[in-house]
């Protein structure tokens, strides 16, 4: 079994009109949601070995933040593949991690954080700023993982339910 965390991005910022999408960091609000969900994790014991993030500012912001909120994930990386990407580009990159990651997260965008969760798991869910999605993988290896894995949702936090 492997264990993938879906993570939308915390709130972003949109005080600077000048700035590229890509660019805009996370408000106020987004930078206590993404500390509230690393405390989560370390309570789940859910502390990633692998976090994946989108190269946009708020998602690398979001993944180091959570990092240090759940105390260190081994490793973070980004890749521009998951800017604003469907739920066949993050399969896709899943499909190629190696064996020793149990636990990986991934942090990303919406529509493909939503498509994502409903792809690997057949229940469709929103996926408000800062929520986070626990999946359960039916797989040993990360290359049997394709679009037609059916995973079970364990839990789906959302920052308002959060304390």
């Amino acid at each position: 079994m492997k264990t993938l965390l879906i993570l939308r991005h915390a709130k972003s910022s949109w005080k600077d009109d000048g700035l590229a999408d890509q660019d805009r960091p996370l408000n106020s609000r987004g930078e206590r949601d993404a500390r509230r969900i690393g405390k989560l994790l370390l309570e789940q014991g859910l502390i990633p070995d692998l976090i994946i993030s989108s190269i946009a500012e708020r998602a690398r912001k979001t993944a180091k933040m959570v990092s240090k909120g759940c105390g260190n994930a081994r490793k973070i990386q980004s890749t521009s593949d998951f800017y604003l990407a469907p739920a066949g580009v993050y399969i896709e990159v899943l499909s190629g991690l190696p064996i020793d990651y149990s636990q990986v997260m991934v942090v990303g965008h919406n529509p493909g954080m939503e498509e994502l969760v409903g792809r690997l798991t057949r229940k469709p869910e929103t996926m408000p700023t800062a929520a986070l999605a626990h999946v359960s993988l039916p797989i040993e290896l990360w290359h049997m993982l394709d679009g037609a894995t059916e995973g079970k949702l364990v839990h789906l936090w959302r920052p308002r339910g959060l304390l």
